[in-house]
């Protein structure tokens, strides 16, 4: 059995314990309440501070927890309020549609996959909740990537492999890709990630009307695609994604779109 490290363990229970008062604490108060030697106890700390997740008061010098946890947080509440708002939206787009809803957003270069509604069939599927997706391929990556600053970056800035023929690499064509998903408010992504197999995807966008997220539909390109227009999405689909994506923006308090 991997034994835990002695050091992470005392870093957690700080935080614990100053997250627990509603005053500041001093350094042998930490100390004391911790069973810690004061020289251990303040190298921690100052870690802690270092890191961020820990501030000290320049006139008492009593600490308290830092900005950086507060980001992280947000951060952790922002993806399950997206996720709470999106449940009945995503299920419904998958009864519309008839295919399997994905709901992405940015993390460590890429799409997580947040939520996954199955296809409403009997064929056997799996779980796609935690998987990363490429960014530059998929049409929930693409989504991101033309209303994410952040995303845009690190999309540019990454490895943009070839998984197909299809898929596009070099950065100005990448780059008109994303000013096309800007114009018509919708991602594709016909065979680029995947032989045989469409996606799209449009964004959804929080009360400060900033792009938080992304869900689409992926599922067969003879399902997805228009028989008699090679490559061409279903209207009807598009405009399937494109309302749900509205909805769950709205119910974020981004307003009408």
């Amino acid at each position: 059995m991997a034994r835990n490290i002695q050091s992470l363990e005392r870093a957690a229970a700080m935080l614990r314990l100053l997250a627990g008062g509603e005053r500041r604490l001093g350094l042998s108060d930490i100390a004391s309440s911790l069973g810690l030697a004061k020289g251990t106890a303040h190298g921690i700390l100052r870690t802690l501070q270092q890191e961020g997740f820990v501030e000290q008061d320049d006139a008492s010098g009593r600490y308290q927890l830092g900005a950086e946890l507060l980001r992280l947080g947000t951060t952790y509440l922002d993806v399950h309020e997206l996720r709470a708002r999106a449940l009945v939206w995503a299920d419904d787009l998958a009864r519309s549609s008839g295919e399997s809803v994905y709901l992405g957003v940015l993390h460590q270069q890429g799409v997580l996959i947040v939520h996954h509604v199955f296809r409403p069939d009997d064929s056997r599927q799996v779980l796609e909740i935690g998987a990363m997706q490429p960014l530059h391929s998929t049409a929930l990556g693409k989504v991101l990537s033309a209303y994410d600053p952040v995303a845009h970056s690190e999309a540019l800035e990454a490895d943009r492999k070839a998984f197909t023929d299809r898929t596009v690499c070099e950065p100005e064509d990448f780059e008109h890709l994303l000013d096309v998903t800007r114009a018509r408010g919708y991602a594709a992504d016909v065979e680029e990630t995947w032989e045989g197999v469409a996606s799209l995807a449009a964004p959804i966008h929080d009360r400060r009307r900033m792009p938080v997220g992304a869900v689409g539909i992926t599922g067969a390109v003879e399902r997805l695609c228009r028989s008699d227009d090679e490559g061409a999405l279903r209207p009807e689909l598009i405009a399937a994604v494109r309302d749900c994506a509205r909805a769950v923006s709205r119910d974020l308090g981004a307003g009408r779109f």
